[in-house]
C-alpha cells in the first residue's frame, strides 16, 4: 500500500505578492482573526476572500489549501509565547512564564486546541519556541532525552488542563448557560455526596476564571516540584 504524500506549507518557499497590498502576512492576519471569531467552522477561503475584499481564487496563489492556511495561522500562535532566558531569570522561573504563556494563548485562540496533534508546528516561531523550551530543561540539569520528557511533561500538563477549559468556554459562549441554573442542577446531581455539595455551596464558585487560574497554578508548581526532585535523585 502506498503511503500517503506528506505535504506543509513549510516545505517550499512562499509565493512572493502579486498585487499592491496583499500579502500572506496579510492573509493570516485576516484568518486569524476570523478563526478567533468564528472558529474553525467560520474560516473559508471564500469567507477570507470577502475580508480581504479579494476573490477566494487569488488567495490559493499564496496557499495551496485552508490546512497550508491553518498552518501558518497555527505559527502564529506558537510566536506569542514567552520563553525568558533561563541563565538570567532560572530555569523555574523561565518554565512557569513559558506554561502561562502558552495557556493564555490558547486562550486567546481557542481555534488552537483543535488543531494540536492535527497539524504539524513545522513553522519558524514554533521550531523557536521548541528550541527555546529544550533550552530552559538543558539549563536545569537535565541530559539528553531526559530534556524531551521534561519539557514534554510541562506542555503535557498545559494541555491537560486548557483544553477542557477551552471546550467549556466554547459551550458556554455557544448556549449561554445561566450560572445560577447550572449551580442548581449540581446541587440536585450532588444531594448524596455532601463533600462535592459543600465545593458547589463555596463562595469561591462565583468566580470560576479564578478557580481554574488557581488550580493551574498549583499544578503547574507541583509538576515543577517534581521535575526539581528528579535532579537532586
Amino acid at each position: 500500500m502506498n503511503a500517503k504524500q506528506f505535504t506543509s506549507v513549510w516545505t517550499r518557499d512562499p509565493r512572493k505578492t502579486t498585487s499592491p497590498g496583499r500579502s500572506r502576512e496579510e492573509i493570516v492576519k485576516a484568518a486569524i482573526e476570523l478563526l478567533d471569531e468564528e472558529g474553525l467552522d467560520g474560516l473559508s477561503m471564500r469567507k477570507l476572500g470577502a475580508k480581504l475584499s479579494a476573490g477566494a481564487t487569488s488567495l490559493y496563489w499564496y496557499v495551496a489549501n485552508k490546512d497550508e492556511l491553518l498552518e501558518l495561522a497555527y505559527d502564529e500562535m506558537w510566536g506569542e509565547l514567552t520563553v525568558p532566558d533561563p541563565e538570567e531569570v532560572g530555569w523555574r522561573e523561565a518554565a512557569s512564564v513559558l506554561a502561562y504563556s502558552m495557556r493564555q494563548a490558547m486562550l486567546r485562540h481557542p481555534w488552537s486546541a483543535d488543531l494540536l496533534g492535527r497539524l504539524p508546528a513545522l513553522g519558524p516561531k514554533a521550531l523557536q519556541a521548541a528550541d527555546r523550551m529544550r533550552r530552559v530543561f538543558a539549563t536545569a540539569g537535565f541530559k539528553g532525552m531526559d530534556v524531551d520528557y521534561a519539557t514534554s511533561t510541562v506542555t503535557a500538563y498545559v494541555y491537560g488542563t486548557t483544553l477542557p477549559e477551552v471546550a467549556w468556554n466554547n459551550a458556554m459562549d455557544r448556549h449561554e448557560y445561566d450560572p445560577d441554573e447550572m449551580r442548581t442542577m449540581l446541587r440536585k446531581a450532588a444531594r448524596d455526596f455532601p463533600d462535592m455539595l459543600e465545593r458547589v455551596n463555596t463562595e469561591m464558585y462565583d468566580d470560576p476564571a479564578t478557580v481554574r487560574a488557581v488550580a493551574f497554578d498549583f499544578g503547574l508548581v507541583s509538576v515543577l516540584d517534581g521535575l526539581e526532585r528528579r535532579l537532586t535523585t
